[in-house]
Parts: structure tokens; sequence; C-alpha cells
């Protein structure tokens, strides 16, 4: 048995992974706890950057602060191709039409390829501009342009892969992506101490009793490192590592999703049809990056501390929120197919079970957090200041987690239902309404406390919103696979058909 089949068997079994019959938990848990380890692994890109530059420089801590949120932002605008590319592979895959699912696949790389070079092109035109509108301090402002500059450059292979794993998630497999994504990783924490610091004062040699090694590596080289261009440098080579071995996976269709060269000219007819989709979920995206990037404008006023501390905050929140996402991400998935097979029911039983867990999960982490928030910000910073700020920031949000995971779940099954509009509102609605009027009073009346309040608030809001939006039943007409509803009741009668005869 190979490894990767040794890792697939820890996740799944055959006659447990039907996403569209059977009980809830079991395919939920196994669609979803292998997209919690690929997020975790993804996080681990920012979190080797975060730790390495905070022992470079408390600078390059703030501007990769600066620098992450437009990042997200660059990625937002053309993330909604992902969720189109995913929610139309799995409604057709759930109504076992696979030709279509293929067609929809290659149509997604092609127009994702495209646009990710757009995108990239004016990243990289507007790096300064985006950095001084957003009122960075002079002291770190050239260094978050000279990430967003080489980030922007690479942005097709950042946004390629997570096409590739879209795309797989869609078709129901999460296994491949997590093994690639591996991969990644490791080459990315090797790469990051040596592009950072190079051969010179590397906390890493030093760690190893290696100085000598170290010494005489920068006598032959002559390489001191690179910053934090040195940290984008290694993630960008990471990931096109990454999207290489994804397009070779996608092309031979021997796993999961299958793409064909000939089908990746682009049809302007089937985009409008991406677009419905995909336009709503870059809106939401896109405002949810704005949003960050308009908190930077409030955080900016305070000292660099505080600036190093929402850094070191929101990279330990994208962990703790790695369930949530994984999570919203799987009901995605299993909504769509479920619609697709033209069970609407079982997909609003995906959705309520999945909020239910991710409750009680985070609300547990969030007390796990509170009680080990100065440890767990320490890890980050050799600055007390730095520690100290990240840590009330996480005591004040922390005991909010059970209620981001509610919104995350039924915001996930609003997208594999197609209505990425109803996700967009609500996630914006909080973001724009609630969570950036209430740090921008709240930071004039508490100070920093306030900023954090803002987070708490949203969190509760947001649940809410997103729980009795859900209960009003409108995301149940999302069927995107032009089936007529006695087909879809011929298909859901028919046990064992096979994938040569679909379409």
């Amino acid at each position: 048995m190979s490894l990767r089949d040794r890792v697939r068997s820890l996740f799944k079994s055959s006659d447990e992974f039907d996403l569209t019959s059977g009980g809830i938990a079991k395919p939920l848990l196994y669609l979803s706890f292998p997209i919690v380890v690929t997020n975790l692994f993804q996080t681990a890109y920012n979190l080797a950057d975060t730790f390495w530059l905070g022992q470079y420089s408390t600078n390059a801590l703030a501007a990769i602060s600066f620098a992450f949120p437009m990042v997200f932002l660059l990625i937002s605008l053309a993330i909604g191709l992902s969720v189109a590319g995913s929610v139309l592979v799995a409604q057709h895959v759930g109504a076992e039409q696979f030709r279509k699912a293929e067609y929809a696949a290659s149509q997604t790389v092609a127009f994702s390829v495209i646009l990710s070079l757009l995108v990239g092109a004016v990243g990289y035109v507007f790096a300064g501009e985006l950095v001084a509108l957003l009122g960075a301090d002079p002291e770190y402002a050239p260094q978050a342009v000279s990430y967003m500059e080489v980030f922007s450059t690479g942005l097709v292979f950042v946004f390629g892969f997570a096409m590739f794993i879209a795309l797989m998630r869609g078709y129901g497999d999460t296994i491949t992506p997590m093994v690639v994504m591996f991969g990644s990783v490791v080459l990315n924490i090797a790469l990051d101490p040596l592009l950072i610091f190079g051969f010179q004062d590397n906390p890493l040699f030093a760690w190893l009793s290696l100085q000598g090694l170290e010494a005489t590596l920068y006598d032959a080289t002559g390489f001191g490192g690179s910053g934090i261009v040195g940290a984008a440098i290694a993630t960008i080579a990471s990931r096109a590592a990454a999207f290489g071995v994804g397009l070779w996976i996608m092309f031979r269709g021997t796993q999961g999703v299958r793409i064909r060269l000939g089908q990746m000219v682009p049809d302007l007819s089937y985009a409008r049809t991406m677009l419905d989709i995909g336009v709503p979920a870059s809106v939401e995206m896109t405002g949810r990056a704005i949003s960050v990037n308009l908190m930077l404008i409030i955080i900016a006023m305070f000292p660099t501390t505080i600036v190093a501390a929402y850094g070191i905050g929101t990279r330990i929140f994208s962990v703790v929120f790695l369930p949530a996402i994984a999570f919203s991400q799987g009901i995605e998935t299993m909504t769509g197919q479920n619609i697709g097979a033209g069970k609407p029911d079982r997909a609003a039983r995906t959705n309520d079970y999945g909020a239910r867990f991710l409750f009680v999960i985070l609300s547990v982490v969030g007390a796990v957090t509170v009680l080990a928030a100065r440890p767990i910000s320490a890890i980050f910073t050799t600055d007390p200041a730095v520690t100290d700020a990240s840590a009330t920031f996480l005591r004040i949000v922390a005991p909010t987690f059970g209620f981001m995971g509610i919104m995350r779940a039924y915001n996930g099954g609003f997208r594999g239902a197609g209505k990425t509009l109803i996700a967009a509102a609500i996630a914006i609605g909080v973001l724009g309404f609630v969570r950036l009027p209430v740090a921008w009073f709240g930071s004039i009346e508490l100070g920093s406390t306030g900023l954090w309040l803002a987070f708490a608030v949203s969190n509760v809001v947001g649940a809410v919103l997103a729980y009795l939006w859900f209960k009003r039943g409108t995301w149940r007409e999302g069927d995107l696979t032009s089936r007529s509803s006695e087909e879809r009741g011929e298909l859901e009668n028919a046990a064992g058909s096979s994938a040569s005869g679909d379409d």
C-alpha cells in the first residue's frame, strides 16, 4: 500500500463517503477533517512568515500585518471563480452529470488563470498606493510594499493552487489536496529561514549549533538574506510547486475531478453561469478583505505594538477558525451534491448539524484560548508589550468563537446551494455595518480594547443573522443542473447508476 493510500485509509472508507445518502455526521466529518488539516497546512505559510519575521524585527512583523490583508484582498477579487467551480462540480456530481462536471472544472481553471494574471498585475503596479492609502508607518511601509510586489507577481500560482483544492473538494476528494499541501508547506518551512536571514545571523543555525557551517556558507555565497522579500519568495515558490502538481493530477483525471485541454478554451456563454455564482462570492470575500483593510486604517492610529498585536491575533484566529472554515467548505460540498441529487431536506440537516457541532467545538477552543492567551501570544514575539496587547485581544474575542462557527456553517450551505448572494449579504453586513462602526467608536471611547470588542460583537450578530436567514428556506431553490423534477426523481430511485451514461 502506498503512503497516499495509507493516509487515505485513515480518513474515509468506501461505504461511508456517499454524501447524498445515509447518515450526516460521518460523511461530513470524513469530508471536513482533511480540509481542517489542509487549511492548517495553508495557514502554516502565514504562521511561518509571522514567526520568522518576528525573529527578524518588529518592523517586519508590523509590515506583514499590513501585507496580509492586502494579499487577502487580491485573492478575494478572483476567489469567486473557485466557489463557482466547486459548486458547479458538486451539483453536477450529485446529479451524476460527470461530463458536465469536467467541463465546469476545465472552464474554471482557464478563467482563473486569466483573472489572477490581471489581478496580480494590478496588485504589483499599485502596491505602493495601497500601502500608503492604508496609512502604514514610514518605518515599515517600504517592507510591506516589497512583500506585495513579489506576492502579486506570483499570484497566479497562489490562486491556481486554491482553485485545485476547490475543484477537488467539489468532487468530494479532500485527501489529495491535503497531501499536496503538506509537501508544499514542508518546502515553504525549509525556505523561509534561509531566504529571510540567509547565511548570516540566522537563528536556525544558532539553535542547531551550526554556526561554523553558517559562516562557511556565508563566505562561499555572500548571501545575507532578503528579509520580508525572502518570506514572499518562499511562499510563491512553494505555491508554484503545489500548483504544478495539482495541474498534473487534474489532467491525469485518475483521482477526483478531471480537466481537459480542449475544454479550456474560454466559453463566454458559460462564463455567465460562473459569474452568477462567482461574483457574489467574490463580493463577499472582497468585502471581508476591504473591511480588514479599513480596520487597518483605524489600527494605524495606534502605536506599532498594537499593530503587531493585531497581526499576531489575526494569525492565531486563522488557526482557531480552521474547523469553521473546513466545515463550511464541507457543508458547501454536501449541500451542492444533495441539491443536485434533489435532496434539499438532507442538505438542511447537514447545515443544522454542522452549526451545532461547530458551536460546541469552537466554544471549547475559545475557553482554552482565554486561559492560555499570554503563552500563545508569546510564541510569535519577544516584545513583552506586544505579547500583552495580543493576549488582551484573545481574551476578549475568544469567548465568541462558537458564534463564528454558526455563521460559517450556514454561509457554507448558502454557497453550496448557489445562493452566494445571501452569504455575501450576511458577511458584508456584519463586517461593514457592525464590526467597523463598533471598532471606530470603541477605539475612541476605550482605546485598543474597543477595537478588540468589535470582533466579539460582530461574531454574535453574524451568527444570529445567518441562522434566521437560513430558516427562511429561500436557499432551497438552488439546483444548477438543469434537470427537471421528474429526472431528479428517477435519479433518486435509481441505484448504482454508472458514470458512463449520465449526460
